[in-house]
């Protein structure tokens, strides 16, 4: 979620951490007002569930997902939207797509203002000497030639910040929040430039978006609010935001010296790239599977969003495979610019707004590729019970739960949830995704075959049995 004016510090606080924390997330009804004709229809879809976990888990698909991405993580290695190397790895896909014999395979362009990371760094001058493990943000200006020289401010929340604006003028601020949740602290890496430059900071270093750390800075997205000087931005490890707070608390005169010099390339382009199965008597209606191919240039974007994307396309490919053929569409979509704030999404959306009454559900893997242990939903109540009943054909694999979600699932599928298309994500156990996101850390190291092949086969089934289904999803009225 990005916020484009800047409110007093308290209120947006309060505001965000009232929007995330009462969520109204609750594991689905047992006593769901389904017809016992349409029980047994979904029923009906045990033995396809029974043959594609063969086909996927224990037969010739078995590791391919994993293999598949190994090859394009080692192939590519990071893909920042507005490179050469993003186009070619869209290219690679699409030629991918192709031999596989998917339908309408294809690549929709878009328009946007690329950023690239220059030369960068920041050194600790006093009290002592160090050189700061650090990555500038998406988007973020640079410093002057020769850098910043300035004088810090330690804060650990906007609270702290107002309390200390009479003292912020033509600093550094160094922002040390506590790790809440990604949801709640990502404020500070989003916001955390425009509020500090309002009280005339001259720079931020904001403690990397992360519960655990080793030495690792995490880079991401950040937003510029309007009538606000635009100041460099960028995230520091937990360690030395740590250790720069010890030495404030303590009195010390903190100065530190940042260079930024990234480069900006208006009208730059990139690529959604496409492939479906066509349906066989509802082709106008469609079901999305979806991640993307775009990622941040540390590591090589394996989790972030490598498996979500392979885990996509490699459904549809399975099913292609065993002959299965759903009354409704399944369009696979490789979203781009994903990282520079959903901007692959956003055109699609506006591309195809005029399509979106045929939308039946978009699915989306963009929070790890783990063990997968059921499904997160955002729609109307009936439809969640749809999803229960679904899910009751994954108790093989333990992956029955089922909650339902007042707020959207996804991030690039977020636009589509607001006009009231029901959502769906993958639950897994990624409780340490957000350890590797984001930093050089993210590499194949992280993925484990199984569990990509264990959220391919749900993805397979899922976008099957709804686009099979003889009815569509109600919608929210």
């Amino acid at each position: 979620m990005y916020v484009v004016a800047v409110v007093a510090p308290s209120l947006w606080l309060l505001l965000w951490t009232f929007s995330v924390v009462t969520r109204a997330d609750k594991p689905v009804a047992d006593n769901c007002d389904l017809s016992e004709d349409l029980r047994k229809e979904i029923a009906g879809y045990r033995p396809i569930v029974k043959q594609v976990l063969a086909y996927v888990l224990d037969g010739p698909h078995r590791g391919r997902t994993w293999a598949e991405l190994a090859e394009f993580t080692d192939t590519f290695g990071s893909r920042l939207v507005g490179t050469k190397n993003l186009e070619n790895s869209i290219d690679y896909m699409l030629d991918k797509l192709k031999a596989a014999h998917l339908d309408n395979v294809h690549g929709e362009e878009m328009t946007f203002e690329a950023w690239q990371r220059g030369d960068e760094s920041a050194w600790l001058i006093s009290p002592r000497s160090k050189k700061l493990g650090m990555l500038g943000l998406g988007t973020s200006v640079g410093t002057p030639p020769n850098g910043i020289n300035a004088e810090v401010v330690v804060v650990n929340s906007f609270d702290d910040l107002h309390n200390k604006s009479s003292i912020i003028e033509g600093k550094i601020v160094v922002y040390n929040q506590p790790y809440v949740s990604y949801g709640i602290t990502a404020q500070y890496r989003s916001l955390g430039a425009s509020i500090a430059a309002k009280y005339g900071a001259i720079a931020v270093l904001i403690r990397s978006i992360t519960p655990f750390s080793l030495y690792t800075p995490h880079t991401g997205h950040q937003q510029y609010s309007e009538g606000i000087k635009k100041i460099p931005a960028a995230c520091i490890t937990i360690e030395d935001a740590e250790m720069l707070q010890r030495m404030y608390d303590r009195g010390n005169k903190i100065e530190i010296l940042l260079k930024m010099n990234p480069k900006f390339f208006p009208n730059a382009t990139s690529r959604n790239t496409v492939a479906e199965i066509k349906g066989t008597t509802k082709p106008e209606r469609v079901l999305v599977v979806s991640g993307h191919l775009d990622s941040w240039d540390v590591g090589e974007g394996a989790m972030d969003d490598g498996g979500g994307a392979f885990v996509s396309w490699n459904s549809l490919v399975v099913l292609k495979e065993l002959g299965l053929k759903p009354k409704r569409t399944i369009r696979c979509i490789l979203w781009t610019a994903e990282e520079m704030g959903y901007l692959g999404a956003n055109a699609y959306l506006e591309q195809h707004a005029n399509e979106l009454d045929n939308f039946d559900l978009v699915m989306e893997s963009d929070d790890g590729t783990f063990t997968p242990y059921g499904l997160e939903f955002h729609g109307s109540d009936k439809s969640a019970c749809i999803m229960k009943e679904v899910a009751k054909m994954f108790d093989s694999i333990n992956a029955t739960t089922v909650i339902s979600k007042t707020e959207t699932v996804g991030s690039d599928i977020d636009g589509f949830q607001r006009l009231k298309v029901p959502g769906l994500s993958l639950m897994n156990k990624n409780e340490k995704y957000f350890w590797y996101h984001h930093t050089q850390a993210d590499t194949m190291a992280v993925e484990d075959p199984d569990a990509l092949d264990l959220n391919t086969a749900m993805y397979a089934l899922v976008s099957y049995i709804v686009a099979d289904l003889s009815i569509d999803l109600p919608r929210y009225t």
